[in-house]
């Protein structure tokens, strides 16, 4: 067994794999220590989450309020999406399902079927996530699987900084298996003959030994790249943004539970309400647009007072050749980086983590628990590169040069066959393992203006004048039922006084019947 577990980096990476170590192992005699520099900063704009992140909370006992009180979060029903499609349009993508899973099989053929036959409604409007969050409302997700309310999900806007700190706090008080080493790494010690990593030393003169080590250092990889000779997979011919000036305003949204991405002549601009500021990005190319461009632009879209000097982060989008290299794991940023656009940088963090303490081995012979790591976490990458990419590549813009190359550029050969497969057979080809499901393959891709030429024969029980009428009763009830929930900003008003919330709401529709 793993007797030490040397965590190197903290931030947001660092100390979620600390939590997490910590409490899965706190019954072993598995000893974590994770050394970090003050002296070094974090990126540190990491702010909108996806709902797995309460799971992970869930996990480590975490409670909710007490979680979101510490990081100022809100609540977050999806990301609206403005002007990717074409400038002056507007859509969200939402948490939760497409309508409804029905006894004939996923909503979106009807709603597909629908389309080609004059719907006018877009997809998104089936989701009462979406109703949600235009109107500035919020309540819990129903348990009762047959209620409207149970269709939906949501995750927070968090302080990311806040975060870290909310779970060195929680490692310190509560588990014994735990220490924090502060200092800069000076020196890498590796065995001479397998080049495992055997210890680091300090610039105190501190050496750590270690028998398993995970590297979250951020970009600079010390520990996977620099010392183990990881090499960077680039993936800019799909996602070719590379910079983003970042800064947090004293502006507020109290009833604004969505974030927003803003799309631009040369990439996007990010709105992230928390509850006490703003978080504000400008993701672009610099291929396409100077930084002195985009700083114009990004000042020019900009509300409220900035709270902070501009933050300028220069990446690429990559991922390592192997996560995991001899005996020694790298989380976030040191394993790669997609941009956020949607919320992954959390996530891909979480995945690793749990990932990891499936796999971890019990013995020195680890080549098995490593090559299946090393595929997971590959696939998740590429899964999510894909669906990033069919953000840009389904647009009707062509009005800059950035558009007319992203837009008709060579697809990975993955994201190609899922889209014909939508557009000649009208199926979303369902993930076994991955991140988005279809619902949000068929909330982007239609939203966006993407076509299917099939209608579905698992519809064809309904005519086409039932089908309609189906979808317009069931819209006109979606909209009644979010009119009915009360304002985002109560239920924060709740929780940050600390008064009682009522979890699980009962939902004023049941689904049974609606398309039988």
């Amino acid at each position: 067994m793993i007797q030490k577990l040397v965590i190197v980096g903290g931030g947001t990476a660092g100390w979620m794999t600390a939590a997490a170590f910590c409490h899965l192992f706190q019954d072993s005699p598995l000893q974590i220590t994770l050394v970090e520099s003050d002296a070094i900063g974090t990126v540190g704009v990491g702010e909108a989450t996806i709902p797995h992140l309460r799971y992970f909370n869930e996990r480590l006992g975490i409670n909710e309020h007490e979680f979101m009180r510490a990081t100022n979060a809100t609540f977050k029903l999806g990301i609206m999406f403005s002007d990717w499609r074409k400038p002056g349009h507007s859509y969200i993508h939402p948490f939760g399902e497409f309508g409804f899973a029905t006894s004939h099989g996923p909503f979106y053929h009807y709603w597909s079927r629908a389309h080609q036959l004059g719907l006018e409604l877009a997809a998104d409007e089936f989701s009462i996530a979406t109703h949600m969050a235009r109107l500035g409302r919020f309540t819990y997700p129903s348990q009762n699987d047959s209620e409207l309310l149970s269709t939906f999900s949501y995750a927070f806007h968090i302080d990311a900084a806040r975060y870290a700190v909310f779970l060195r706090q929680y490692c310190e008080k509560t588990f014994r298996n735990f220490s924090r080493q502060e200092g800069k790494i000076e020196h890498v010690l590796q065995d001479s003959s397998s080049g495992d990593i055997t210890g680091i030393k300090l610039d105190s003169g501190l050496a750590i030994d270690g028998d398993f080590f995970i590297d979250c250092s951020g970009f600079s990889s010390l520990l996977l790249n620099k010392t183990l000779g990881a090499k960077p997979l680039d993936m800019s011919e799909y996602l070719p943004c590379n910079s983003a000036i970042a800064v947090p305003t004293d502006e507020t949204y109290p009833d604004v539970p969505f974030s927003r991405a803003t799309a631009h002549a040369a990439g996007w601009q990010w709105r992230i309400p928390l509850r006490h500021r703003t978080g504000n990005g400008c993701v672009y190319s610099t291929n396409f647009m100077s930084d002195s461009e985009a700083e114009e632009l990004f000042h020019k879209n900009l509300a409220g007072n900035k709270l902070a000097d501009l933050n300028l982060i220069r990446f690429s989008a990559r991922r390592m050749d192997a996560s995991w290299k001899n005996n020694c794991v790298a989380i976030g940023l040191s394993s790669g980086f997609l941009e956020p656009l949607e919320s992954t940088s959390i996530h891909l963090i979480q995945v690793a983590i749990m990932k990891l303490t499936e796999l971890l081995p019990n013995g020195k012979d680890w080549r098995v628990e490593r090559d299946e790591f090393n595929r997971q976490m590959t696939d998740e990458y590429e899964k999510i590169r894909d669906f990033l990419v069919l953000h840009y590549h389904v647009t009707e813009r062509e009005d800059s040069e950035f558009w007319r190359y992203i837009k008709n550029m060579p697809l990975p050969s993955s994201l190609e066959q899922r889209m014909n497969l939508i557009q000649e057979a009208g199926i979303i080809d369902t993930y076994q393992h991955g991140l988005f499901l279809e619902s949000s393959w068929a909330y982007v891709y239609f939203c966006q203006g993407g076509q299917s030429n099939a209608s579905h024969h698992r519809t064809h029980h309904l005519s086409d004048q039932e089908l309609l009428e189906h979808l317009r009763k069931f819209h006109a009830e979606i909209a009644k039922t979010a009119q009915s929930i009360g304002k985002q900003s109560d239920m924060l008003n709740r929780i940050y006084g600390g008064g009682e919330v009522e979890k699980w709401p009962q939902s004023a529709m049941s689904l049974y019947g609606v398309f039988s």
